[in-house]
């Protein structure tokens, strides 16, 4: 393969969940910028079709699909997969980058609320890597990279059911990349820190807080949407054939230092 080659995704085909905004956008948006077709998933149909229109006309020579789904939902976890299935193509790539957050003390976690992130941050992963395995053992170079975060390697102010959560998406990263690598499935994971999204912006716009997150960033500044997903996409990438069950942090230097 030329170096060229490697790094571009022409003809190849991605699944990326929450994908109508902020990371999920952004990560659609690079993988059409490498050549690759993608299907996206996220809750919000109105939303989501908007965003595959506007991509679409930004990248007519490739395939842009969504479906509307709540992935916490085991029945619409299978009608995303049989939706795929039905599509005829290969599926080489599936992003697990649904997810969310209630911040809360620890002494005010309820069963119900940590159940709930559970669910959405963990389970839903979990339950759509086992779904589509079928589909990806198709593929001649497949790879899974699940979206965590530091607050699954570290103490930060999420609170301790979102950080139980992610932690959970590492460990699940290793056991399954150790369990399907000979079935030629690498399994990944990218830790963001803040990133500048429509979830974030309210603890953004806490000048107070934001000087307290930009003292522990040696690079001093939130990341961008872009820059984690080009990460995601790396990952994906011939050019990390020999890369799997690691976690990858896009952090500015967040967990070197601390906060």
């Amino acid at each position: 393969m030329s170096a060229a080659a490697r790094w571009r995704l022409d003809g190849r085909t991605a699944l990326v969940t929450g994908a109508s905004k902020g990371i999920g956008k952004a990560i659609a948006e690079e993988f059409l910028a490498l050549g690759a077709d993608v299907l996206l998933v996220a809750r919000d149909e109105d939303v989501l079709a908007e965003v595959a229109l506007e991509l679409s006309r930004r990248f007519p020579d490739q395939r842009v699909a969504a479906f509307g789904a709540d992935l916490t939902e085991p029945e619409q976890r299978l009608e995303v997969v049989d939706w795929v299935g039905d599509l005829g193509c290969v599926l080489d790539f599936l992003i697990n980058n649904v997810g969310g957050n209630e911040r809360r003390a620890a002494i005010d976690v309820d069963d119900e609320l940590f159940e709930r992130l559970f669910i959405l941050n963990c389970e839903s992963a979990l339950a759509m890597s086992r779904l589509c395995h079928p589909l990806l053992v198709e593929s001649p170079d497949a790879a899974i990279v699940n979206l965590a975060s530091v607050s699954g390697m570290t103490h930060v102010r999420t609170g301790v059911a979102y950080g139980m959560s992610k932690a959970a998406i590492v460990q699940m990263t290793r056991n399954l990349a150790c369990e399907w690598g000979e079935d030629g499935i690498r399994v990944n994971a990218v830790s963001p820190w803040y990133t500048r999204t429509q979830r974030t912006q309210g603890a953004l716009n806490d000048l107070e807080y934001l000087e307290k997150i930009l003292a522990h960033t040696p690079l001093a500044r939130v990341a961008e949407p872009y820059e984690v997903a080009a990460a995601v996409v790396f990952l994906c990438l011939p050019a990390a054939s020999y890369i799997t069950g690691t976690t990858l942090p896009v952090d500015g230097g967040f967990l070197a230092l601390g906060f």
